[in-house]
């Protein structure tokens, strides 16, 4: 090879191997990058029952949102939806769901935060995996059982629990049971509770349930696993009951009293059906029981009973045979009747809860809507159980506790689903059926009290009504929808049915029917905007609320002319004035004509019956000019046109002022203090009531405290008593809230009454307690539970110092003590402040006079022997042998010591003086002198220096010193030593 060859040899050479490296580099520069993994989740959500379509609207950390309402997800498995989302680069994202018409879960307002994988979110709580793989739990609960209309399934699969209330069990199934399914993953079994969305639990007495795969029945506190489908299609059942036997009915007047013996039935009876035959034709009525009242009939008119028995599916059995009864004369008419008269400053005070006292008749007694719901069907006790019966039957245990006057609450028609303390008044002209019997009306309670000296002071509500309205004045329609989901709610209207709270709509078999209260057409002169639309809200059930269903200060339900048109907002403001407490209490325009005319009218029929005085509900919400322009006024004029005008003062008006502070003036608002509604107006305001409302307020908050009027009505003039000065009273009197909040401790009360006294018209007139229905000392959510030797000194001075003493009933006995007085219808009331409190008040009992017990056997022997009972009945033999106890002025000039004070009350024919010293001993300087004698004890002294010092000995023990004057004589030891007073 040439030289020349070989350079060309080398430059070919080098020339490949340039180009082969060329090559490398462009496959290098042009070979595709491989694709990084990309991120994904698979999201699992379990969507409320009523959706229908579910988004998932979602943004990867970091990332941007999806545009509303995101993507659709698709169904996965029973209840559950699924979407797999790219993250991208992300590790996570923030996720929220909704169903494409506006009702979203964005885990309220905090978003749902999720990794990568597999995640699962439901009830509130996300977890991780495949809800979808693996098997499901099938679970169905017994409603029956527990006596609810839904429930709800808080559970835990892998650990991680639903939010309470959990998933609505609203998969179908048939009559009585809720049925749902949850797929467990890869788990075997799952953690379970349920609820009937109302707060009553059955957590399988706190352990949970334990549920796994397959069908489990829970029923009566029981999972069967494996077990057969309880709505699984059962052979029809086609035989009948047997006939019912020993059909009896007895004649009361124009009530026929029905009774027969149970039928039988292969499967089991389901009810009665009833058939009335007269010449006026055939009526029928059901029942579930074996007893039937048919009262209201004809009289003298012969009728004829006969009786079948039917059973679920419907089958009914021959007729049994006929009884025949023949009506008696119509019981006359009440004649009304007449007060007793006398000063209600004699007269101590026993506060009752009617429908809670004693049952004489349980014909009346009704549980109403919430029986099941509030767990009184385990105690059996109806929520009406006490009534006028009962009351006739126990006068006697009032008298033999030296009471002269009994507080009720309202007797007026109520309807609520918990009514039974009688403040939701629905017709106020008529008494409420569940409180009367034959023989036992109201008239015949008002008059059986007066026969034995009793009086009664009917509670009564001025401020609002029910949240049906008030019949006579104004009773809205509401919208309601018999659907899937309300059915059973609304009863089938039916015409010829007027409800009365005791009579069941033969229909429904309900005596609380509402078939009367609802339509879901819009009404003819509708006043509610945007009647029976969705709002986008819930019931607890999980069923849609819909505009219009309940009533509703705001949504134009009720007219401006009879009704507020507000919430309150500040208890202290004048909004608590005219707008509405509470949405069971539908709160009258007080200031309207018509309005005024509608409970003037119905209270002046119970004055013509002879009540003896008013408790007035709620009083500090209505304007105190309208108090005095309008109401009291028109009670006194009926009063004196019936009575005259000086018996006509005898009627005792107290009103609720609910202030519950410790300080004298509402938390410095004069216009919501107690003492502040016993004075008249000081000048004049618009003709227009509701601007004088307005115009009051604001006036009066600007004079302040500093500038209110004061009186010394209760007050001595040095040991001197003197004519007390009514001119400016307003005609209510108080209930004494300022002791009420103090008596925690009695040296408390005493120091707080005396600093309220002065700004008060006469505080000699205050109603004084403890505690009551609804509060306890310092607002106390329970009963006094203070203990017996402080009972025992606060009655000590309740009962000798200014003021009218009051006793909630079985307060003598320390009933309910530290339990919580009411809980609505969340709870049973046995277990309330409220309880039923008849049990004590067995047996048999004569008196023979206040505070005097002639025989007495059973429980209400057992009662009468307790010793704040002892205590109680020798205070009120002491209070009625001390006319200064009851009816005089006070002071505490010249005296050291505690809780001592001196009183005295002059007329004519009486000067009544007397030092009283409470639980530690006193000293009484300036006083007149002359002889003394100790109502306590019957030691006796003579005061030649003005001086006197009481001896006492602790706690429950009083020394009352009263002294021999022209008039008036000492009584002397009044009564049988006790356990305090010895």
């Amino acid at each position: 090879m040439t030289p020349g060859q070989r350079r060309r040899s080398r430059r070919q050479r080098l020339l490949a191997t340039a180009l082969a490296l060329a090559a490398m580099l462009i496959a290098l520069v042009t070979a595709p990058v491989a694709a990084a993994s990309a991120t994904t989740v698979t999201v699992y959500y379990r969507a409320p029952s009523d959706w229908s379509a579910v988004n998932v609207h979602y943004a990867p950390t970091g990332g941007a949102w999806t545009a509303v309402p995101g993507v659709p997800m698709e169904a996965a498995c029973a209840g559950w939806y699924s979407r797999t989302i790219d993250l991208g680069s992300a590790t996570g994202a923030q996720v929220v769901f909704n169903n494409g018409s506006g009702t979203w879960d964005n885990n309220n307002g905090a978003d749902y935060l999720i990794a990568s994988g597999e995640v699962t979110v439901a009830g509130g709580q996300t977890g991780t995996g495949d809800p979808c793989g693996g098997e499901a739990a099938v679970v169905y609960y017994d409603l029956t059982s527990m006596g609810w209309t839904q429930a709800y399934l808080h559970y835990a699969v892998g650990g991680v629990w639903t939010n309470a209330p959990g998933a609505a069990m609203a998969e179908p199934a048939c009559d009585g049971w809720a049925r749902l399914s949850v797929p467990l993953g890869t788990a075997s079994t799952m953690k379970a509770a349920f609820n009937n969305g109302a707060g009553i639990w059955d957590n399988n007495g706190g352990a949970d349930y334990s549920l796994g795969a397959g069908t489990t029945v829970v029923s009566d506190g029981e999972a069967d696993a494996g077990a057969a489908d309880p709505c699984a299609t059962a052979e029809p059942d086609t035989v009948a009951p047997e006939a019912p036997q020993g059909v009896t009915a007895t004649v009361n007047a124009t009530t026929v009293i029905l009774s027969w013996t149970a039928a039988t039935d292969d499967v089991g009876v389901t009810g009665y059906r009833l058939t009335r035959t007269s010449a006026a034709g055939s009526v029928t009525r059901t029942t579930a029981s074996t007893t039937f009242t048919d009262a209201n009939l004809d009289p003298e008119t012969a009728y004829s009973y006969t009786v079948e028995a039917y059973d679920a599916a419907g089958n009914l059995s021959e007729a049994s045979a006929a009884a025949e009864a023949v009506t008696g004369q119509a019981p006359p008419a009440p004649a009304g009747g007449e007060m007793l008269g006398g000063d209600p400053r004699q007269d101590p005070i026993y506060f009752v809860m009617t429908a809670r006292f004693y049952d004489g008749d349980e014909s009346n007694n009704r549980g109403g809507a919430k029986h099941e719901t509030s767990g009184n069907d385990e105690y059996d006790d109806p929520m009406f159980r006490g009534d006028f019966s009962g009351l006739v039957e126990r006068l006697d245990y009032i008298k033999a506790l030296g009471f002269s006057a009994v507080w009720i609450t309202p007797v007026v028609l109520n309807r609520s689903d918990y009514d039974y303390h009688g403040y939701h008044g629905y017709d106020f002209y008529e008494v409420d059926a569940r409180l009367e019997s034959e023989g036992a009306s109201y008239q015949d309670l008002i008059d059986t009290a007066h026969a034995k000296g009793v009086k009664i002071y009917q509670d009564v509500v001025f401020n609002h009504s029910s949240r049906w309205g008030a019949v006579g004045l104004e009773t809205p329609t509401v919208y309601g929808v018999q659907d899937a989901q309300w059915g059973d709610f609304y009863d089938d209207p039916n015409p010829g049915f007027t409800y009365d709270g005791l009579s069941v709509e033969p229909n429904s078999g309900r005596s609380y029917y509402n078939g009367d209260l609802w339509s879901t057409e819009e009404p003819e002169g509708n006043t509610c905007r945007n009647w029976g639309q969705f709002t986008g809200n819930y019931s607890a059930e999980g069923w849609k609320v819909y505009h219009c269903q309940w009533p509703n200060p705001t949504t134009g339900m009720f007219s401006s002319a009879n009704y507020h048109q507000c919430w309150i907002g500040n208890w202290e403001g004048e909004d608590a004035r005219s707008c509405w407490i509470h949405e069971d209490l539908a709160d009258f325009n007080t200031e309207n004509e018509a309005v005024q005319q509608y409970l003037i009218g119905a209270y002046e029929k119970y004055i013509d019956m002879g009540v003896d005085g008013f408790r007035v509900d709620t009083a500090v919400h209505i304007p105190r000019v309208t108090w005095n322009r309008v109401f009291l006024p028109a009670l006194q004029d009926h009063l004196v046109e019936k009575y005259g005008a000086e018996k006509a003062e005898d009627f005792y008006i107290f009103g609720e002022v609910a202030a519950f502070v410790h300080d004298r003036w509402n938390r410095g608002s004069v216009n919501h203090s107690a003492q502040f509604y016993t004075w008249q107006e000081r000048r004049e305001y618009s003709e227009d009531d509701v601007a004088a409302a307005l115009e009051q307020y604001t006036w009066e908050n600007d004079q302040g405290t500093e500038n209110q009027p004061t009186s010394t009505n209760a007050f001595l003039d040095g040991n001197a008593y003197h004519e007390p000065d009514h001119a400016k009273f307003s005609g209510m009197n108080i209930i004494d809230m300022r002791m009420h909040m103090n008596f925690g401790e009695a040296s408390n009360a005493f120091y707080a009454g005396m600093d309220t006294d002065l700004w008060t018209n006469d505080a000699t007139y205050n109603a004084v307690y403890v505690d009551s229905h609804d509060y306890g000392p310092n607002k106390s959510s329970t009963r006094y539970a203070g203990g017996t030797d402080a009972w025992a000194e606060n009655m000590n001075l309740m009962w000798t110092f200014r003021g009218i003493p009051t006793l909630y009933y079985g307060s003598e006995i320390e009933f309910q003590a530290g339990v919580k007085i009411d809980c609505g219808p969340t709870c049973p009331l046995a277990e309330t402040g409220r309880a039923y409190y008849g049990d004590h008040l067995e047996g048999t009992l004569e008196v023979s006079d206040f505070s005097e017990v002639a025989s007495a056997t059973g429980a209400i022997a057992t009662t009468l022997d307790q010793p704040l009972v002892e205590h109680l009945q020798r205070l009120n033999e002491i209070r009625r042998a001390v006319p200064a106890l009851s009816m005089g002025q006070y002071s505490t000039e010249g005296v050291s010591g505690g809780i001592a004070f001196k009183r005295r009350y002059t007329d004519a024919s009486t000067d009544s003086f007397v030092l009283v010293a409470i639980t530690s001993t006193a000293t009484f300087t300036g006083i007149p002198n002359g002889t003394y004698t100790d109502a306590v004890t019957g030691a006796s002294t003579t005061v030649a220096n003005g001086t006197l010092t009481a001896s006492v000995s602790g706690k429950g023990d009083m020394a009352v010193w009263v002294l021999d004057t022209a008039l008036t004589d000492a009584p002397g030891q009044v009564g049988d030593p006790g356990p305090y007073l010895s």
